[in-house]
């Protein structure tokens, strides 16, 4: 047989306190006394105590934990707002249930995550199906979606103000000199790809430029070097290229220096977006656009907590983020 472990009421009589006041010191933001605490925690030392976050969250009828659902942890800039969010939640006491599955998987990942009895969702997947958002709603538990929104906005989400975004891209390439500028957005079926490139559109619009081509990398590396190959094969090939995320503006330099010659940034400009830790490697420094992840994944998370506390449940907001750009050495 599995030999009982010390238990709270342990702690309790050896510290000499109440059991409550055991609770207290190991239930985050929650106020005991300095001495208390002191008591609590060395009397839980001497006995190899550790609390049971599976029985407290039965008592509490909450499992104390937050379902994340990624679909592309590949690119770096998933795998650095997971950590952002992850650190989020840990600073306020909250455990994490990642589950990672590339985009025809939400649907079945959703169902598995509500079964696992979360409290909350936070959802950094790059799409989101309209089922699934129906599903979302009618789960009861609050949802935050996060770096991207359903195109009819009926989910609450956290992220960049991509259009904003398009904007800096297109008055910083005008103003480097570049007048042929194409756009290589992601999978054109999600909200950050249509707002980066109508951003871009109307960025250069304001300086009498049409956008000359675009085309969908679909978040891939073959996809976006092939897009590549055809906009260089033009009878007039762009200047400049912007791509909605730094890993397709990488693959769009390597054809445009290996396969076609061009020097960047002096023959052609390249543009990334996200500033990952990739872009910003001596190798590269390329030119990109940052999305302030540290205040993208607070936001978030501190957006999901109240909906948990009940203020603003049934509210659906939308919070973006100032873009900032980063120069580098990829644009005049």
């Amino acid at each position: 047989m599995k030999k009982r472990g010390p238990a709270s009421i342990d702690v309790a009589k050896l510290a000499g306190v109440s059991r409550s006041a055991v609770s207290r010191t190991f239930t985050p933001n929650t106020y005991v006394s300095p001495e208390t605490r002191a008591k609590v925690l060395a009397a839980a030392e001497m006995l190899g105590y550790r609390p049971n976050a599976i029985a407290r969250s039965l008592s509490k009828q909450s499992s104390g934990l937050v379902g994340v659902i990624c679909s592309d942890l590949t690119n770096p800039f998933y795998a650095e707002l997971l950590e952002r969010l992850s650190m989020a939640l840990q600073k306020r006491g909250i455990g994490i249930l990642l589950l990672v599955g590339d985009a025809s998987r939400m649907d079945d990942l959703l169902e598995r995550m509500l079964s696992y009895q979360v409290d909350g969702i936070l959802l950094p997947a790059s799409k989101l199906t309209s089922k699934l958002a129906v599903s979302l709603n009618a789960s009861g538990r609050p949802v935050v979606l996060v770096n991207h929104q359903l195109l009819d906005g009926g989910v609450s989400s956290v992220g960049g103000d991509n259009y904003a975004g398009g904007i800096v891209v297109a008055d910083m390439l005008v103003a480097a000199g570049y007048r042929r500028i194409g756009y290589i957005s992601g999978p054109e079926d999600t909200s950050s790809a249509l707002d980066r490139g109508r951003g871009l559109q109307d960025g250069l619009a304001r300086h009498g430029l049409p956008l000359l081509m675009r085309a969908s990398g679909e978040d891939s590396r073959d996809v976006t070097m092939a897009v590549m190959r055809q906009f260089m094969n033009r009878a007039e090939p762009p200047d400049a290229v912007f791509c909605a995320n730094d890993l397709m503006a990488l693959a769009a330099m390597e054809v445009a220096k290996l396969e076609f010659g061009r020097n960047v940034p002096d023959g052609m400009g390249i543009v990334g977006y996200d500033n990952t830790l990739l872009a910003r490697s001596g190798l590269h420094r390329l030119t990109t656009v940052d999305q302030n992840l540290d205040e993208m994944a607070e936001q978030a998370v501190a957006m999901l907590v109240e909906k948990l506390a009940g203020a603003r449940a049934e509210t659906v907001e939308h919070v973006k983020i100032a873009p900032r750009l980063v120069p580098g050495a990829t644009t005049r």
